[in-house]
């Protein structure tokens, strides 16, 4: 026995034949793995992979839906526009309803403020008519009689005139009662007018229709002397058809007129301003 054998061998032990083919044989299957795997990554990378992606085919039915659905946008739009435009037209009719029912409420009070007035001066009219009615027949109980010269009869004859009755004397009380008023060229009343509107006014209040311009009213009626004048008939200055002036003669060669803008309505004498003639209407 060496004196060795105790000791044990630091040599590592033999490997068995079997062992190492068995090694041998899975390292060469994992290389031809390995080979096979790179030769498919670099086929793979030659050569691009590309995915087609189908869309969807715009058919009719699914173009009517689209139309169907623009043209029910485009009707909302307009209904929404339309109900707008009839709110705004809305809103601006209540504001000129609301105005026009202002104006006519003024209108209405102003005109049965001026109906009341032409009630209170037509019976101030009647009051005076009737106080002028009793001195015109005091004054002509009273008058002396007698005689004169012809020229004098005459002129009596063509000043004297009975007391206005009926509907003359509607027409003189008229007139009467808007003396003092202004004259205002185109003017109607009841405070302003002119020569021609004071006497339309006037016959108006008995049922007479006159023209409105003195060279209408100068042909209305029937022609007569200006020396057989009677109380209510119808003075013109200038020729019959064309005259520029009118008035109304109330008696003892005096005659109502809207004159002019410094004198208004006013009360004259024949002899200071004769007519150039006359027309009757009652």
């Amino acid at each position: 026995m060496s004196h060795t054998a105790h000791i044990p061998s630091h040599r590592k032990p033999r490997r068995s034949a079997s062992k190492m083919a068995l090694r041998a044989g899975v390292a060469g299957g994992v290389l031809s793995t390995l080979a096979v795997a790179a030769a498919a990554g670099t086929a793979n990378a030659a050569e691009p992979v590309t995915e087609t992606i189908e869309l969807p085919t715009l058919t009719a039915d699914l173009s009517a839906q689209i139309a169907q659905s623009a043209d029910a946008t485009a009707q909302t739009a307009d209904s929404y526009e339309a109900r707008a435009q009839q709110d705004a037209a809305a809103v601006k009719a209540a504001k000129q309803a609301a105005k026009d029912q202002a104006e006519a409420e003024k209108k209405a009070e102003a005109k049965k403020k001026a109906e009341a007035k032409a009630k209170a001066e037509r019976e101030a009219a009647r009051e005076r008519a009737a106080r002028d009615s009793e001195r015109t027949q005091l004054s002509t109980s009273s008058a002396p009689s007698g005689g004169g010269s012809s020229a004098s009869s005459a002129s009596s004859s063509s000043s004297k005139s009975a007391p206005a009755s009926g509907s003359v004397g509607t027409v003189i009380s008229f007139l009467k009662a808007q003396l003092g008023d202004a004259y205002v060229m185109g003017a109607s009343g009841p405070n302003a007018w002119d020569c021609s509107s004071l006497v339309q006014a006037a016959f108006k209040q008995v049922g007479v229709d006159l023209p409105r311009v003195s060279q209408a009213q100068s042909t209305a009626g029937t022609p007569v002397s200006l020396s057989n004048l009677q109380v209510g008939d119808i003075l013109y200055w200038g020729g019959a058809g064309s005259a520029y002036h009118v008035g109304v003669y109330i008696g003892n060669g005096q005659y109502l007129d809207a004159a002019n803008p410094s004198k208004g309505v006013v009360i004259q004498d024949l002899s200071g301003y004769p007519a150039s003639g006359a027309v009757r209407v009652l």
